[in-house]
């Protein structure tokens, strides 16, 4: 009977097909390592921004890529990405306040583009001094979230990831696994908890789209089966 076609019938490799498909593991392995993918490349590109600016400053001998980035910077920011991205659509679920707010590619695609320019503005752009350049990159980053998340868990996550990437900076400054240029804040710029928050906010949003996709894609596996179930009963009588 597993052999069946035709009329009703089913085919047991597309049966298997679907099963793994629909398997939480499996399709939390695939975003994360979607999320994990996205990190590393921004992370590439964007301490590219920060090294060529003179901003950030790594020893000779740690230097090992070809975007003159250290050798753990983009895994480190990949894994932080997986976690934030998955870790944000669960909380949601958990509080029982789905996100609702522009749940669409083209918003998220927006959101990224947005971050990045505040990561160039970082770099690129002179202030009068870091005072104004923090409060400028702050309202850009709340901004930000204003425009693209306005959820409460989501700004709540943010400031305490961006509080705790700021720590854990700070221990790599001071342990002299690599410094700033002109730093004002404890071994490092005023102004990088705003970009930790808006990294934050950005893969979130990311991790809520690629969630949002496999819930359509449960919706319409369910409206699909409950239509193979009526259709013969249907046809029989």
């Amino acid at each position: 009977m597993a052999n069946r076609s035709g009329s009703g019938q089913t085919n047991p490799s597309r049966g298997t097909y679907i099963a793994v498909i629909t398997n939480r593991s499996t399709t939390l392995v695939i975003r994360g390592f979607m999320l994990f993918s996205i990190g590393v490349f921004l992370a590439l590109v964007l301490n590219l921004l920060q090294v060529q600016r003179n901003v950030t400053l790594f020893p000779p001998d740690v230097i090992s890529s070809i975007f003159s980035s250290a050798w753990w910077v983009p895994p480190c920011c990949g894994t932080a990405s997986a976690i934030i991205g998955l870790l944000y659509p669960c909380i949601d679920c958990r509080l029982g306040e789905p996100h609702k707010f522009k749940r669409e590619w083209s918003s998220v695609m927006r959101c990224v583009a947005v971050f990045v320019g505040i990561n160039h503005a970082s770099a690129k752009v002179d202030f009068a001094n870091n005072v104004q350049l923090s409060l400028t990159l702050a309202a850009l980053s709340i901004g930000l979230w204003w425009t693209f998340d306005r959820s409460r868990s989501g700004f709540g996550l943010g400031v305490v990831i961006a509080l705790l990437a700021t720590l854990s900076t700070q221990l790599l400054v001071y342990n002299g696994v690599f410094q700033y240029t002109s730093p004002d804040f404890l071994y490092i710029r005023s102004w990088l908890p705003c970009i930790f928050f808006a990294g934050v906010i950005t893969m979130g949003n990311i991790g809520r789209q690629l969630a949002l996709v496999r819930k359509l894609y449960y919706a319409e596996l369910k409206r699909v089966r409950i239509i193979n179930a009526f259709i013969p009963t249907r046809a029989f009588y």
